[in-house]
């Protein structure tokens, strides 16, 4: 199968692209570098499309080449803290017209990543027949790529598939810094020896998912037979608290955190994703714990 994906050497991207090709599946990338980064595609061995997605023709760009058997959409401005609405809109919601604009031509499958932050801080679990309530513009922009999802499965013969991601962690991000998982931080700072920081007072709930799961989720998106915007999580709230927990036992320490207070007015508190529809329309079981996936990370952080 040819596959297109976009933000393809950004975190989850990557992940993907390097699942496809163990698979044995040819893939193109589009990636503009603006956070995504060349080592995240070593050995990679498919085509590759510099620019970014918002200001490309996509159906003149590839005309020359037969069309995707489907398109896993990564690409977008994925900082939460970002204000500038119309940068932000501009990137993410262009960009999926882009998208859709190819779909319509060809009749091609669409496999996006939405956002938990089209939730905003909705009350948990959050499941989809919830209504929207987005904290800030990426939540905006993400809630916007639904209903252009939506509208776009009812206009071509494929599925359209999107995956509202929770707070995802794992290989591949190191390169994000300050705006990588929480768990990548906490492991920073405590590899080096410090007790990690966190607000007051670490009970703050999220649904950590580890990239192996998301990964399998879109892969499993391929094969599916209706469109759907569905959750993509574990289904289970894992405090900051815990979290520390998982990571002494993982790296054999016994530090303790401190608290401070928490500068952002705009902070989803508690997440927890409602997984039954991702099971019903993907078949989609998370096969790691948080404990399993903190363990397995670390493993690849001490030795990679």
């Amino acid at each position: 199968m040819r596959y297109l994906v976009t933000g393809g050497a950004g975190f989850i991207g990557s992940n993907i692209v390097l699942r496809l090709e163990k698979d044995r599946h040819d893939v193109t990338v589009i990636d503009d570098f603006s956070s995504g980064v060349f080592q995240n595609l070593k050995g990679f061995r498919g085509d590759f499309r510099c620019g970014d997605i918002s200001k490309m023709n996509l159906i003149d760009l590839f005309k020359s080449y037969p069309p995707f058997d489907g398109i896993i959409h990564q690409a977008s401005i994925t900082d939460t803290t970002v204000m500038n609405q119309e940068e932000m809109v501009q990137k993410n919601v262009e960009g999926f017209h882009r998208i859709a604009e190819y779909a319509r031509v060809y009749q091609t499958r669409v496999v996006y990543a939405s956002s938990a932050a089209v939730y905003g801080n909705n009350p948990s679990p959050q499941s989809e027949d919830q209504y929207p309530n987005p904290l800030n513009v990426y939540g905006f922009s993400k809630m916007l790529l639904d209903n252009i999802g939506r509208k776009l499965a009812l206009e071509i013969s494929k599925p359209v598939i999107g995956l509202r991601y929770f707070n995802v962690f794992g290989p591949g991000e190191g390169h994000k810094g300050k705006f990588a998982s929480m768990i990548y931080q906490l492991y920073l700072q405590m590899r080096a020896g410090k007790n990690p920081r966190v607000f007051k007072w670490g009970e703050q709930g999220r649904d950590h998912v580890y990239v192996k799961d998301i990964v399998e989720a879109n892969i499993l998106a391929l094969s599916a037979e209706t469109s759907g915007v569905v959750n993509a999580g574990t289904g289970v709230e894992t405090s900051f608290n815990e979290i520390i927990d998982g990571l002494n036992k993982a790296l054999k320490t016994n530090l303790t955190p401190e608290y401070f207070d928490n500068p952002y007015s705009f902070f989803q508190n508690h997440t927890k994703a409602s997984i039954q529809g991702t099971k019903t329309l993907l078949g989609y079981t998370p096969r790691f714990t948080v404990e399993e996936g903190i363990q397995d990370y670390v493993n690849y952080l001490e030795h990679s």
